[in-house]
């Protein structure tokens, strides 16, 4: 069966088209929906087999798991994260929500979640009113990995209605919120003393 195709603006989401979507993921379903920067593919954190089929969508093994989380602001990140420094809790107020997926040390909560024995997770709240609108409605993280073009030259890709064509028998829903970017999030690691800079991104650095 051919995925949902369904449009809303990034700004002021249809609370009816979310509720729809929130509903999928209850269910088990995988999305593809838009974020500040490229296009995210996910289903609830909290859904098992959700997560094995997103991971055999996306041709990794269990164990080589490095998706994000895609929490609703800085609340939600402490439930899945051990307690942060006061300098990565300040990088955190300044720079969310936007374009920035920071590395952090995860709680013991999220090894149990996820079945694989992770010491740290990516956390992303994305200035787009489209997923943030989903994770507050569903109350907890989806779990995300970026939609990447089989195209060389263009690395991601950021017409939805493509990704539509190329993911419609994978996935239960396409959210259309108008053409992604090509630049994905910047990474900050803020497992160590300092954060580093993992991947030079969208976000500016700026924030550090």
């Amino acid at each position: 069966m051919k995925a949902q195709y369904l449009k809303t603006h990034p700004e002021t989401p249809e609370q009816r088209k979310i509720n729809n979507v929130v509903q999928v993921l209850k269910n088990g379903g995988i999305i593809i929906y838009p974020t500040d920067t490229i296009y995210g593919i996910g289903c609830d954190l909290f859904n098992r087999k959700a997560v094995s089929r997103l991971v055999q969508i996306l041709g990794i093994r269990s164990k080589d798991l490095n998706l994000s989380f895609i929490c609703s602001d800085i609340s939600q990140i402490s439930e899945y994260t051990r307690q942060l420094p006061s300098n990565v809790f300040k990088v955190l107020k300044k720079a969310l929500p936007g374009p920035y997926t920071f590395i952090l040390p995860s709680s013991s909560k999220v090894p149990k979640l996820l079945e694989v024995n992770k010491t740290t997770v990516g956390i992303r709240v994305p200035d787009n009113q489209i997923p943030l609108s989903i994770v507050e409605t569903l109350g907890n993280p989806i779990i995300s990995a970026s939609i990447k073009d089989e195209d060389y030259v263009v690395e991601y890709t950021t017409d939805p209605s493509l990704i539509y064509e190329r993911f419609s028998h994978l996935v239960d829903v396409v959210i259309d919120g108008g053409y992604g970017r090509n630049t994905a999030s910047t990474i900050l690691d803020c497992t160590g003393e300092e954060i580093e800079v993992v991947r030079e991104g969208a976000g500016d650095l700026s924030v550090l």
